[in-house]
């Protein structure tokens, strides 16, 4: 038979410092999403110059963009952002799902682990109870 020894109060502390670092991935990951979005937005577009972004000269009254235009152009750059992004986005979610799975799997085994230990002790005590200590008295030596 198989001898375990498990020892709840330290798989607990080991999921503490999982779950920090777990924490500290997610933290990395969405700080490089921010990243390459700022870095495809300071990228600009393949058209030279002016082009790009007509400048207005002299006093200018502000005026509200059309709706069609309120899409800025992407250049290669961006849309190479773009498609590292799309193309990594289910290894990021596999990294999140594999912890999360680690952690509620050990968090899973250990409470069974002490639901097993909980019952072993409930069969110990009721074996106990059951022992006719009447008739062991006579077991082992006078006879009356």
């Amino acid at each position: 038979m198989a001898s375990w020894d498990i020892q709840p109060q330290g798989v607990q502390g080991q999921l503490r410092v999982v779950g920090t670092h777990a924490e500290d991935l997610g933290n990395a990951l969405s700080t490089l999403l921010t990243d390459m979005k700022e870095a495809a937005e300071a990228a600009g577009t393949a058209v030279p110059g002016s082009q790009a972004a007509p400048r207005s000269y002299g006093p200018v009254v502000p005026q509200k963009a059309p709706s069609w235009s309120a899409r800025t152009s992407t250049g290669p750059v961006a849309a190479a952002l773009g498609e590292y992004a799309a193309q990594r986005k289910p290894d990021f979610e596999a990294m999140a799902h594999r912890c999360q799975a680690a952690v509620l799997g050990a968090v899973a085994a250990t409470n069974e682990y002490v639901q097993g230990d909980l019952e072993a002790a409930r069969n110990a005590q009721s074996a106990a109870r059951a022992v006719r200590v009447d008739a062991l008295k006579d077991f082992g030596g006078k006879k009356k």
